[in-house]
């Protein structure tokens, strides 16, 4: 038996065997538990039908999940290279010539022939690269899923800012309604000589102010509207129809959790990509080590030959088969450099892996404490509104009759306004909150 025969036997041998160099790999374990909630509908259960609205023109149309797909489709793609390059690849080729000499009239010769090629998987490099690329598709998945969570929190909170700040801009409006009805009877006061310029031109300084103030809370509210045209691609005019001037901030179904779950680390998508990305990092080891290794190739051929010269014509049929030993020698260092480049892919990605497991815990914990303030202020701020409204009305009661100086009733202003805007700040906290929640829970998402 000569050296290559031997080649070829013991590189059959090995391939039975599924032999492959570099690390086993082993998903980190996620402690398991049950299922927090149901999140896929979550959006339908708000009390303003228009959330879902916004949410499903979002998720159709907006460019970031198109790139999420194409990044899929990339994937997939690399994913099918990876796949098929373990296999032989077959060719076929023909060729066609003419040529004359001295001593013979013009000859063709036309071949036709089948080349096959195969380079054999000993040492599981290409069994490798094919899983780190399945890998990759399924991180990219995730990620589109991912895309889809956080695009629709961002819209549904861009909505809930809306109707918060329209709720700020009905509280303005009418505080400056008061200020203008106040700036009035004091313009009366001045021109009976019941009171001093001064305090007229401190009512007009309130006016303008407050004018102001209302302008810009108005402009606000555009700009949370120009985002949501740009989230959602709905046209702006019919977006305003649909939302027209409401001011009520949607209410969703609560959420039933009430501390970290240990399963709402498998229901993220972003975990499940960072996974995914640590197995490819860690296949990528896998086919650096092998190019250290020798490789064997296989090529054939497979052909018909035609001869036309003088008027006849003749044929015969060819075959060759080449097999091929490559043994890395010296490369300076390179392969194995490879390796060490691999390897410390593989300790970004788990780096990155744990990361995104803190952040998930730290999201869940922070949504719930958020959750718990805002109920627990929420009683309080409605029951100062009421108090200072009450104040506010009693100092210009007696204002109007001249009990009281225009600065004591400025200053109960001030505080009625300040409290009837906490009670919309603490609103809008609490349904941000519930968003929150819903998006660092994974937003119902399932892994396949």
């Amino acid at each position: 038996m000569d050296f290559m025969t031997f080649a070829v036997a013991a590189a059959v041998a090995m391939l039975a065997a599924g032999c492959a160099v570099g690390p086993g790999y082993k998903a980190p374990v996620l402690p398991p538990s049950d299922r927090v909630a149901d999140l896929g509908n979550w959006w339908r259960q708000f009390d303003d039908p228009l959330v879902a609205e916004l949410v499903d023109a979002t998720q159709a149309g907006n460019p970031t999940v198109a790139q999420a797909l194409a990044r899929i489709a990339q994937a997939r793609a690399a994913a099918g290279h990876a796949a098929g390059a373990r296999f032989p690849a077959l060719d076929l080729g023909a060729s066609a010539s003419r040529s004359r000499t001295a001593t013979s009239d013009v000859a063709t010769t036309t071949v036709r022939g089948l080349d096959a090629s195969w380079e054999l998987d000993l040492f599981g490099g290409k069994r490798k690269a094919a899983d780190a690329a399945a890998y990759r598709v399924e991180a990219r998945t995730a990620d589109w899923h991912a895309a889809r969570v956080s695009l629709a929190a961002e819209v549904a909170g861009t909505l809930v800012n809306y109707r918060a700040c329209m709720a700020t801009v009905k509280v303005l409006e009418q505080d400056l309604d008061s200020r203008n009805q106040t700036s009035e009877l004091s313009e009366l006061k001045v021109k009976a000589g019941f009171t001093t310029a001064a305090d007229n031109d401190l009512i007009a300084a309130s006016a303008a102010d407050a004018r102001q103030r209302l302008t810009a809370q108005r402009a606000a509210c555009d700009l949370e509207v120009k985002a949501l045209v740009a989230l959602s691609g709905m046209d702006e005019a019919s977006l305003r129809a649909r939302m027209g001037g409401g001011s009520a901030l949607p209410a969703p179904k609560e959420i039933d959790v009430a501390a970290v779950p240990a399963g709402a680390l498998s229901q993220r998508p972003d975990i499940a990509a960072a996974e995914r990305e640590l197995a490819a990092a860690s296949a990528d080891i896998n086919v650096a080590q092998a190019a250290r290794y020798p490789r064997i190739g296989l090529a054939g051929n497979i052909g018909i030959a035609g001869v036309r010269l003088n008027g006849e014509n003749a044929s015969s049929s060819t075959w060759s088969f080449l097999p091929s030993l490559t043994i890395p020698l010296f490369d300076a260092g390179r392969r194995k450099a490879d390796v060490n480049a691999a390897q410390a892919r593989y300790d970004e990605a788990f780096a990155v892996y744990q990361q995104r497991v803190r952040s998930a815990v730290r999201e869940i914990e922070e949504a719930l404490v958020r959750l718990d303030s805002a109920a627990r202020r929420h009683g309080d701020a409605e029951a100062a509104a009421r108090s200072y409204e009450r104040y506010f009305n009693a100092y210009n009661d007696e204002f109007k009759a001249g009990g009281r100086s225009l600065f004591e009733l400025e200053d109960a202003r001030r505080s009625s306004l300040s409290a009837r805007q906490t009670v919309i700040g603490v609103q809008r906290e609490r349904v941000s909150a519930w968003i929150a929640l819903y998006k660092a829970l994974g937003g119902g998402w399932k892994p396949a």
